[in-house]
């Protein structure tokens, strides 16, 4: 039976292992898009994991889902004109990451979850993952779907796409530097790790990254491209639970190969 509610104030769906819930069942966590799917809600739908015997939480991002700012998707979208990197992406994922220990042992102790952990994510929430596998040595395997992995042909692509020349300053570069896992691929350690990416995505905002991510990682990694997919894993608006779609059908098989071979599950 599928549960919501809120662990140490982060919103989350959780729902049980295929074999029942018991104590030694792994869990996946995960985190949404800020495109479509871009609430934990929608994210359950369009990537359930069907068929994997561990637990599957979904968070919400922060200033996302439960969480947008007062003024909904447009106040949301209005911080990242003023300032993409300092007011949206960077707070985001900092954010994320540091309210996750605490939402994990809550999660834990709540559905008695002591099994090993996997995470994953789509686009700024594979971002999430990502660091916060950099800050754990329990990660057992990472699937990164549409990922961004670098900030800065992030924002160079969003700067194309509004009509937005961003100003980088010393504190933006800090924070892009912090978020380019490319750089880092050694504070991932040999955590396996997958990356899945449209073929329509944007290459070098995120094929290219995905690539070269591949390449420096010490433990066993893959990039699986999905013909005809973009960036997005539903349909618009994506704020709420719809029906997968057939690029998310495929995603979804390829996260729930890798988890089990990985976790076990």
């Amino acid at each position: 039976m599928t549960e919501t509610g809120t662990a140490a104030g982060v919103p989350f769906i959780a729902v049980p292992p295929e074999g029942g819930a018991r104590a030694d069942a792994p869990v996946v966590v995960g985190w949404h898009l800020m495109d479509a799917p871009r609430s934990e809600a929608a994210f359950a739908a369009a990537l359930p994991l069907a068929g994997l015997d561990a637990w599957r939480i979904y968070l919400g991002l922060p200033k996302m889902g439960a969480r947008l700012p007062a003024g909904g998707m447009d106040e949301l979208m209005g911080l990242g004109y003023e300032d993409a990197v300092m007011l949206m992406h960077g707070p985001v994922n900092a954010e994320a990451a540091d309210e996750f220990d605490a939402a994990l042992g809550a999660l834990r102790e709540q559905f008695g979850i002591g099994g090993a952990l996997g995470l994953f994510g789509g686009s700024a929430g594979a971002g999430v993952a990502l660091e916060v596998t950099t800050r754990r040595d329990d990660v057992t395997a990472l699937v990164g779907i549409s990922p961004m992995l670098q900030l800065r042909p992030v924002v160079a692509t969003l700067g194309k796409l509004f009509g937005v020349d961003y100003q980088w300053t010393p504190e933006s570069e800090e924070v892009a530097d912090r978020m380019d896992y490319v750089a880092r691929a050694g504070a991932l350690a040999a955590t396996p790790t997958l990356l899945v990416v449209g073929a329509e995505d944007e290459p070098t905002a995120f094929l290219e990254p995905a690539q070269e991510l591949v390449a420096r990682t010490t433990g066993a990694s893959d990039l699986v491209v999905i013909d005809g997919m973009g960036h997005a894993l539903a349909e618009e608006p994506g704020l709420e639970p719809a029906p997968q779609t057939p690029h998310a059908a495929e995603v979804d098989a390829h996260a729930v190969a890798w988890f089990r071979q990985h976790l076990g599950a």
